[in-house]
């Protein structure tokens, strides 16, 4: 009988494991741990993600309880000490580069020709427990930030960075590769007059909201057609210029868009987009949501609230695995056509992790083995009974 792989060999098919290896060796990842290789760590924490287990000694038994599938993973047994050292050792640009070699294939596959370039930027708190001493705080929480650059359009993010709770957005949104004709849309948070003008030098659109104490001065005011959307209202549209006395100072000109949201107060727009609809770009902001909607989904279907280890790496580490593990499921579900929801999905693959199923049909039960196929009975056939 022809090999069938489990649902998690199909699952980490799209890590091309060439390619992985000149990613450990960049970074010198087996440096420290001859024995247990990256491959084989980057093996064990995918398999925590979507087992949900939340111990190493967890981790250790459900992984060494299917021994027979280690051989098609191209691992092999796992130690909770040993995995405890390399959560403390390797370094977490190996799991960085081998999330962003992901995020690049499926932005490919995804991506539809004709449609605008859309990038949401926003940041998410992951609180750590007591017992990480050594982390930060910002004044609310204490611990670290995930920061993100969202796709909504190919459902496809890509980490930015993670830091301490305390270093300011703004000065992580001036990383950002900048693409031309793109259109970013983020919060106050990142309010930095410089990466603004950058984006404008490199022919691309923000859309924001001002802080309280930006000053602005109205040049003239452009009349609103269509100002009801979905949700919101306009209010008002005005072309305008940054009024400073100091050093601060704007190269492009500015638009400011007053929005009524129909279920909440009135917001503030800021944007360098000087064509698009008044309308259409308070429906831009509105969509910034998504970004929100995504940290929700992963913080409560992955394992990043309860870590392996208290180190900062281990904790980086972690959540560079729960992002490659969505990034294989959003692969999956896009290759093997799955039509259910993908909360669904994540399900079943958690119950069906070493199970030899067919991707496409997880919800089904795996068909029987056809070398114990009961041989028909002819009704003219004798049968003997020798009991």
């Amino acid at each position: 009988m022809r090999f069938a792989s489990s649902i998690l060999g199909k699952l980490v098919e799209p890590i091309d494991r060439r390619r992985f290896q000149r990613i450990v060796e960049e970074h010198d990842g087996d440096a420290y741990d001859k024995t247990f290789k990256s491959w084989d760590h980057l093996m064990a924490l995918i398999y925590a993600q979507f087992s949900g287990a939340g111990s190493l000694r967890g981790v250790e038994a459900g992984w060494n309880a299917n021994r027979q599938h280690h051989y098609h993973l191209g691992s092999g047994a796992l130690s909770r000490s040993t995995l405890s050292d390399a959560n403390r050792r390797r370094p977490a640009a190996v799991f960085a580069g081998t999330f962003a070699f992901l995020a690049g294939q499926l932005d490919r596959q995804m991506r539809r020709e004709g449609t605008a370039l859309l990038r949401l930027i926003d940041s998410t708190p992951i609180p750590l427990g007591k017992l990480c001493g050594w982390a930060r705080s910002n004044g609310r929480i204490r611990g670290m930030k995930l920061h993100v650059v969202h796709d909504p359009g190919t459902d496809c993010p890509r980490v930015l960075a993670i830091t301490d709770a305390n270093v300011n957005d703004a000065w992580i949104g001036r990383t950002v590769r900048i693409e031309s004709g793109a259109t970013y849309v983020f919060d106050k948070g990142y309010c930095h007059y410089g990466w603004w003008t950058a984006i404008a030098a490199a022919q691309a659109v923000f859309v924001t909201r001002p802080t309280s104490n930006m000053g602005l001065k109205v040049l003239y005011l452009n009349r609103v057609r269509d100002a009801r959307g979905d949700g919101f209202t306009v209010l008002q549209d005005a072309r305008v210029e940054l009024a400073s006395k100091g050093d601060s100072s704007l190269p492009m000109p500015l638009r400011r868009i007053a929005v009524k949201r129909e279920q909440g107060d009135t917001i503030t727009l800021v944007t360098n987009d000087l064509d698009r609809p008044a309308v259409e770009i308070a429906a831009l902001y509105k969509g910034r949501w998504q970004i929100e909607l995504l940290f929700r989904w992963i913080k409560q279907h992955l394992k990043i609230r309860k870590f392996l280890g208290n180190n900062d790496n281990a904790i980086r580490l972690q959540l560079f695995a729960a992002m490659i593990a969505y990034a294989l499921l959003r692969i999956a579900a896009h290759t093997h056509r799955v039509a259910m929801p993908s909360l669904r999905f994540t399900d079943l693959v958690a119950q069906c992790l070493f199970e030899r199923r067919n991707i496409a049909a997880i919800e089904r039960p795996p068909p029987v083995n056809p070398s114990h196929r009961k041989p028909p009975c002819s009704p003219n056939q004798m049968a003997f009974d020798y009991a």
